[in-house]
């Protein structure tokens, strides 16, 4: 059985914010067996020695498939994908256009929401404006980019729902309570969709449970 690592006692802003719904998600849509360690993060679980031998940057979520380890959420989803052989299609073409899109999500638009989310921390004194705006204003070229890649389909990489759609709407879902969906009429429908699906239903609910909120606290 799988064992996933993920989040249980965690600082209140993090709760409903985390990686760990991805991998979990992933478990829903497959119907792997899967059983969830919850770490206790606000107790130093994941700075830990025994956490740190399976985690190489010592973050969740970290799957354990009988033995063998996966980190980071996009291989875990992805691994997950290619064991259950769902969410990925057969043919080597059309896994790739899912990794690519995988990628995407990663590592060109999830990077600058990031800064976004961390400037809106961090710069409390309001001196960032001109740092603001260009990262928003590079937000705004990938969010386009989505939008533009989203014509005609209902779906990010092929024409089934994918882990790459896990990916994407994941990483959208970070900017859920801001104004940056708002002139991207495909992308919030693309977001409704996604979250609509029954496997994420669940996802929520159970991520609720074991950290101890009410879903509509994350949703």
């Amino acid at each position: 059985m799988i064992t996933l690592y993920g989040f249980g006692r965690i600082f209140p802003e993090g709760r409903g914010e985390t990686k760990d719904l991805r991998a979990q998600w992933a478990l829903e849509e497959t119907g792997l067996p899967y059983r969830v360690h919850a770490l206790d993060h606000t107790g130093g679980e994941l700075d830990g020695e025994a956490f740190g031998r399976i985690s190489p940057f010592h973050q969740a979520p970290v799957i354990d498939d009988d033995g063998f380890i996966v980190a980071e959420s996009a291989a875990v989803v992805l691994y997950l994908a290619e064991k259950a052989g769902k969410l990925i299609p057969g043919d080597v073409q059309g896994r790739t256009r899912v990794v690519q899109w995988c990628f995407a999500a990663v590592s060109t638009v999830e990077p600058t929401l990031v800064c976004l989310d961390v400037l809106e921390i961090f710069d409390r004194d309001g001196t960032a404006h001109a740092v603001k705006a260009e990262v928003r204003k590079l937000a705004g070229r990938w969010l386009g980019d989505v939008e533009r890649r989203l014509e005609g389909r209902e779906w990010i990489a092929c024409d089934d729902f994918t882990a790459a759609d896990i990916m994407m709407a994941c990483v959208l879902r970070s900017i859920r309570k801001t104004d940056l969906m708002e002139p991207y009429p495909r992308i919030k429908a693309y977001y409704e969709r996604t979250f609509a699906r029954p496997a994420w239903q669940r996802t929520l609910g159970l991520y609720a449970e074991r950290v101890g909120v009410s879903v509509d606290d994350i949703r």
